[in-house]
């Protein structure tokens, strides 16, 4: 699934369609997560104004209406021409003055509906903070995760602590600062948990600057891959050796999730100890 740095450089990609009008809407496949709006017609003679991201959502601001995007699991956006060849999982496709965009998704658990009172309070008003703002910081965290006693990476996949925090992202931060994806996030100490925001905004930055990540087929609107994963120290090395210690990286699930982790670097504690010395960041 596009996590937070993917959903936001296909936000960026997307900037040329800014003050572009739309011409025609056609809908190839109406059944994605949430049925595409019957009445998305209304978009014709409408310029895209704005884009801005909450959490995974991408909100387009229309000069009427507005519009909530969202890539589910194998969702992508293309610009393209108009004359570019058609691809089977075309689902939906927005003819502006000099470009053309398509929603691409095979699994169909994307969305495309109207921003309007109900997805608002249903999609946007319970989301925690964004995590490359100021509002989330230490002092915030700590008080979030003080009486959680659930795994510290299933509390930061959290979105109502914390949006955008995907199970990439998640279980690199925690390799680098020697947490077990399962301790009690109410075991972490004051600074473990200063540690735990500055290494979240960290990670997600440099993924950010890298386009993503490319696992699978995810590529921006303007077909370019994501280069993070070539920086990946634990996810998806599962059975492989960990860098610092050569030990064997071991697997478990958490939150139906998998969380690759390192037995040696991260042990799992019980206790408030003081974190480890950050390990594996890149340099």
């Amino acid at each position: 699934m596009p996590e937070l740095p993917e959903v936001e450089t296909t936000k960026t990609s997307l900037v040329p369609l800014i003050n572009q009008k739309v011409m025609y809407v056609q809908v190839r496949e109406s059944r994605l997560r949430w049925p595409i709006p019957e009445d998305i017609q209304q978009l014709q003679g409408q310029k895209l104004i704005g884009l801005t991201r909450r959490s995974k959502y991408i909100l387009a601001e229309f000069e009427r209406h507005t519009m909530l995007w969202h890539l589910g699991m194998s969702g992508s956006f293309r610009i393209c021409d108009e004359s570019d060849e058609m691809r089977k999982h075309d689902h939906l496709i927005i003819q502006f003055e000099d470009m053309q965009l398509r929603y691409h998704d095979p699994r169909r658990f994307g969305c495309i509906i109207w921003l309007n009172e109900q997805s608002q309070s249903k999609l946007i008003d319970t989301l925690g903070p964004e995590p490359l703002s100021d509002e989330f910081n230490a002092e915030y965290l700590f008080e979030k995760l003080k009486n959680k006693n659930v795994g510290t990476k299933v509390a930061i996949m959290d979105n109502h602590i914390v949006v955008g925090v995907g199970n990439i992202y998640a279980t690199e931060s925690l390799f680098n600062l020697g947490i077990h994806p399962a301790q009690p996030a109410s075991s972490l100490s004051k600074l473990q948990v200063q540690n735990l925001v500055i290494e979240i905004k960290r990670i997600l930055k440099q993924a950010i600057d890298l386009g993503g990540s490319t696992l699978r087929d995810y590529s921006n609107a303007m077909g370019e891959n994501g280069y993070f994963q070539q920086t990946l120290l634990a996810y998806g090395r599962a059975g492989e050796m960990c860098i610092n210690c050569e030990t064997t990286l071991e697997n478990l699930k958490l939150g139906q999730r998998a969380s690759v982790f390192c037995p040696q670097c991260q042990p799992l504690k019980r206790i408030k100890d003081t974190p480890k010395k950050i390990r594996g960041k890149s340099k």
